[in-house]
């Protein structure tokens, strides 16, 4: 009996360790946060009083997937922060594995790539779990209720150059234009999140 329950007890453990690791899908409202920018600020969506969405984008330093849309990443909130739907970039990575992650050298990489958008680091790691960000990059697209519209890649080139499909900008042009995305989710590719847990 004592093994039953044991076992039983395990399942069930499993289980809810299994649903609170797979983050958020398409259609629930994302938590509040608050995280260290670059500027030595703590950021928050409702910093954004006049968002009509956010662009949430985990990346990192270190990857080369990441560097790879740098220039995109600037771009797509170049055009959309005066639309109301900024970009924010959370590095999700744990900076004692890889030291180019750390706190000092995102401020050099913001400072030296001129990123005109708030550069997170996920202290502790506990945002990026939340959301269910396996990858750098990996984008969550949400709407003015900070409720999840897309999920995914960018777009899909890793190489600027071979880019067919704006997954991401025609997700935001959707929500722009009183639409559903559509895909709503794309497998997101690049680098894994650099975790000791």
């Amino acid at each position: 009996m004592n093994k039953l329950l044991i076992g039983l007890v395990a399942v069930i453990t499993l289980a809810a360790w299994t649903t609170k690791t797979q983050g958020y899908k398409v259609g629930d409202k994302v938590d509040s946060f608050s995280l260290k920018g670059v500027d030595n600020k703590m950021h928050a969506m409702e910093d954004y009083a006049d968002a009509k969405g956010y662009i949430i984008i985990f990346t990192c330093n270190h990857c080369p997937y990441s560097v790879a849309y740098e220039d995109r990443i600037i771009a797509l909130n170049n055009k959309y922060a005066p639309l109301n739907y900024p970009v924010i970039a959370i590095n999700p990575n744990d900076p004692d594995l890889y030291p180019s992650d750390n706190f000092k050298n995102m401020k050099i990489r913001a400072k030296e790539k001129g990123f005109t958008f708030p550069y997170l680091m996920d202290e502790g790691q506990h945002v990026y779990p939340k959301f269910g960000a396996t990858k750098t990059p990996h984008v969550f697209l949400l709407d003015a209720n900070k409720v999840v519209q897309y999920i995914g890649a960018i777009d899909n080139s890793t190489d600027a150059s071979g880019v067919t499909k704006k997954y991401l900008e025609n997700a935001v042009d959707a929500l722009r234009n009183g639409k559903k995305p559509n895909p709503n989710y794309t497998k997101a590719i690049g680098c894994s999140i650099k975790t000791k847990k």
